[in-house]
């Protein structure tokens, strides 16, 4: 008798779970079925690689001059000094 009572209580359980099983399966579909008819195909052979061997030209010219790097170094400084002021006054 217990065995049958087991039984019917996870029958609708079992169901359902078979029933979204096969909702689920019927919703899968190929993923070639959905590539649209005049898309390319893609070639055999990767091709060539680029070329790693070709380095840019070189500049003749300097990007920023010594004065602005000088400039840059000076306000990087000041704020790196204004923000170790206000980190000891927030402690």
């Amino acid at each position: 008798m217990l065995a049958l009572w087991d039984l019917q209580k996870t029958l609708p359980i079992r169901g359902a779970l078979l029933i979204a099983a096969l909702a689920v399966g019927g919703c899968s579909s190929q993923l070639a079925d959905m590539t649209p008819t005049d898309a390319q195909a893609h070639p055999r052979e990767p091709g060539t690689y680029l070329p790693v061997h070709d380095l840019p030209p070189d500049r003749d010219q300097a990007v920023i001059t010594p004065e602005q790097r000088a400039k840059i170094e000076a306000e990087l400084a000041a704020a790196r000094d204004r923000q170790a002021v206000a980190g000891k006054d927030a402690k």
